[in-house]
């Protein structure tokens, strides 16, 4: 798949889970149930056990959902999980290696910023849109609307502080997506067999996001 084809799809979805789990069953098993909701898109964070085999796995069986890496520190980690099957890396910092290592592979890359002057570093080093982590430090939408207003060139996706109050929020300020963690993957509930209530919480994110 085509960087460009993978931009589109997080572009259209908007919707980017970040599963962050303890084991790789539970990994596996919120992604099961997510996607069978009808959620299309996966950042699986390298803090994950076995991160880069479970995307291998996940992207053999999967082929209708779109997989990318989090918390990629170098372009050691972003090189594996690529071979793995990732189609998108995404960082909690900016690393230069990193995003020049995705940008020579045609893999996209989302490094992590939080300040103007990281922003604009990563969006000069090649990044294809920035990770503006953690938001809901800074002010949630409200910052991302100031950053906006300084770089209304650069596509941001806000992680931190999404949920299903604010995420309309978040889109109105200007990101073209959103990571959303625990709110949305509900790690207990999967391994509690409550998947009547995320569905429901995936319902309802779609919802909103469908709106837009």
């Amino acid at each position: 798949m085509e960087k460009a084809e993978v931009l589109a799809i997080i572009k259209r979805e908007k919707l980017v889970p970040v599963v962050r789990t303890d084991s790789t069953d539970d990994a596996r098993q919120a992604i099961k149930a997510l996607a069978q909701c009808g959620i299309k898109v996966y950042e699986i964070t390298m803090t994950v056990p076995d991160a880069p085999e479970l995307i291998a796995e996940l992207s053999r069986e999967n082929s209708d959902v779109l997989l990318g890496a989090g918390t990629v520190l170098d372009a050691a980690q972003a090189e594996k999980c690529a071979a793995a099957g990732a189609k998108f890396i995404v960082s909690p910092a900016f690393d230069a290696e990193t995003v020049r290592f995705c940008r020579e592979n045609n893999i996209a890359v989302m490094p992590g910023t939080i300040t103007p002057t990281e922003v604009l570093t990563a969006h000069k080093a090649g990044a294809d849109c920035v990770k503006v982590f953690p938001c809901d430090t800074m002010g949630g939408a409200k910052y991302l609307k100031t950053l906006k207003m300084l770089f209304p060139h650069i596509e941001m996706m806000p992680t931190g502080g999404v949920s299903l109050d604010t995420i309309a929020d978040f889109f109105a300020a200007g990101a073209v997506a959103v990571g959303v963690g625990a709110d949305l993957v509900d790690t207990k509930a999967i391994r509690a067999g409550d998947i009547e209530s995320v569905a429901e919480k995936a319902a309802s994110y779609l919802k909103i996001v469908r709106s837009l």
